[in-house]
């Protein structure tokens, strides 16, 4: 299985104007893993069949990212704020930046 590959991230909203950003297969099952049953739609079992596929090396990780985006623009949970990159800053005894 290919849980560990990595894709262009997706941000999806989960509520009180919080995000969830999915950037790889492990992680795209684990958010559809906990969608709640009463908002899938029939674009749900589409992204799950595509992760599944994805995992086994049957289709790319990119086809799977895709199925992702069509179930979040159909569920009305895509993000449209732009995913910020975080990169690790160096720090000094005192905890702060160095």
């Amino acid at each position: 299985m290919h849980d560990r590959i990595v894709f262009a991230p997706v941000a999806v909203s989960v509520g009180a104007g919080h995000k969830r950003v999915i950037a790889s297969l492990s992680a795209m099952r684990e958010f559809l893993t906990e969608f709640p049953p009463s908002r899938r739609r029939l674009s749900y079992g589409a992204a799950v069949k595509a992760c599944e596929a994805a995992r086994a090396g049957e289709i790319s990780a990119e086809s799977a990212r895709d199925a992702l985006i069509t179930f979040a623009m159909t569920a009305g949970i895509l993000s449209d704020q732009p995913i910020v990159s975080v990169k690790p800053v160096a720090r000094g005894y005192s905890g702060f930046a160095a």
